[in-house]
């Protein structure tokens, strides 16, 4: 693992000028994430529409929390080479042999618990369980596909990935309502297939073409591949646990507000896009001056997008007291209490601000005090869920706000450590941060 002491790998120059194709691309995702939520109720009836609330977020508590890590690990690798002017093709053969047999293991997780999957999570739709597993076969080149061009500095082709990865799913979703398609599995098939034409987009423009180069090994491309792996699956699950929580607690004839509860839980998440969108303004400043040595200036940026960070959660917080009941019985139809919506938003707002310091600290080395703080964030809800509560709603509300303080201390205090330390932050890590989407795609 890197510490902050060693010496600094050559990296990518931070590119201000990709902020916006990616902040675009993922405005679109965003946006598109909400329509999909929409028209699916729309066309299927909400009660029926929970499988796809179910594969949703299992889709999106793995595919990331498995795959960002590859993703993040392989641009890495490309960016070094290409400081070097070495191409990188060798390295983009080698973590395709890694992600094929990480996306092994995890297909035949997934098929041993099938039955289980099929009959308590998916309502007994098999086609469900099958989208579940085209997923991680789809979700795989999408990731390979992000990290060979934020490596290669094609932005542009970041943002198109993003954009069109949530324009094909929703144009998919439209077309079955409009065609009247009621169809459980063909709406699954939609969440899951839409990476497919993404990546091809990308590739018909040349994005993903790499140089031929120098062997490599395993130990260029995965030094910290093991931490970044446990703290992005915990991370990933933590911001998607909430409506896996409630579809694990509630009984058979509550369908109904599982997906009541997915539709709080995206709506809580408007401050997180704005926080995406405060990242990818300033996020490019802190690379440059981590990149030019700046350190004092850095910290001092670095406190005023925690501030910024803060002002977001709370204005999220108070927003959805005031207006929550309000905006999603407006945009679905669905009538949570205030406490609920207020509480998914203080929970968001938690997550936003831990993971704005565990971004902090990977830019600082501490790949494992971040995995230590998602794995502890993760065995907070657990706990909390099990034990703070009887009422469906409630304990998962509790449960999500507990673990995101949790991961906050810990975080805070391994910034504190390392920059006792003397550790220095590294401009690629600052960068890859405005590349880091956890809470899906």
């Amino acid at each position: 693992m890197s510490e902050g002491l060693e010496s600094p790998q050559p990296s990518r120059a931070p590119l201000p000028e990709g902020t916006l194709p990616v902040a675009i691309g993922l405005f679109l995702a965003g946006f598109t994430a909400y329509a999909f939520f929409k028209v699916g109720q729309v066309a299927l009836g909400k009660e029926h529409f929970k499988p796809i609330v179910a594969l949703w977020f299992t889709t999106f508590a793995l595919v990331p929390g498995f795959y960002m890590p590859i993703e993040q690990e392989l641009g890495r690798a490309i960016a070094h080479r290409k400081a070097l002017n070495q191409g990188a093709a060798p390295i983009v053969r080698k973590m395709i042999t890694l992600s094929l047999a990480l996306s092994a293991i995890l297909i035949a997780v997934v098929l041993t618990a099938s039955p289980w999957l099929t009959k308590h999570m998916f309502e007994g739709y098999w086609a469900v369980t099958v989208a579940l597993v085209i997923a991680f076969i789809a979700y795989a080149p999408m990731h390979m596909a992000r990290g060979i061009v934020s490596g290669s500095g094609r932005f542009r082709g970041y943002g198109i990935i993003m954009g069109v990865d949530g324009l094909a799913r929703i144009g998919a979703c439209v077309s079955l309502w409009i065609l009247g398609v009621e169809n459980v599995g063909a709406y699954a098939i939609a969440v899951v297939a839409a990476p497919l034409v993404a990546v091809a987009v990308v590739a018909l423009r040349k994005d993903l073409t790499q140089q031929d180069g120098p062997a490599t090994s395993f130990k260029e491309i995965t030094p910290n591949l093991g931490w970044l792996l446990l703290g992005s699956v915990m991370g990933a699950a933590l911001v998607n646990a909430g409506p896996l929580g409630v579809d694990v607690l509630a009984s058979s004839s509550e369908a109904a507000k599982v997906t009541a509860f997915g539709n709080g839980v995206l709506l809580s998440r408007v401050p997180l896009f704005l926080f995406q969108a405060v990242q990818a303004a300033l996020l490019p400043r802190l690379a440059r001056l981590a990149a030019q040595g700046a350190f004092a200036e850095f910290r001092h940026g670095l406190s005023t997008l925690l501030k910024i960070v803060v002002g977001v959660a709370v204005l999220g917080t108070a927003g959805s007291f005031v207006l929550g009941p309000w905006a999603l019985k407006l945009v679905y139809g669905d009538g949570l209490d205030r406490r609920t919506l207020t509480l998914l938003a203080l929970a968001s707002g938690l997550y936003m601000l831990a993971l704005s310091i565990a971004q902090a600290v990977i830019a600082l080395h501490g790949h494992r005090y971040v995995a230590y703080g998602w794995l502890a964030a993760m065995v907070s809800f657990v706990t909390v869920t099990a034990f703070a509560s009887h009422d469906l709603y409630l304990r998962v509300e509790l449960g999500l706000v507990a673990g995101s303080t949790a991961a906050i201390v810990i975080f805070a205090y391994a910034l504190r450590k390392q920059f006792a330390l003397g550790a220095t932050p590294d401009a690629n890590l600052v960068a890859e941060a405005i590349l880091d989407s956890p809470f899906g795609e």
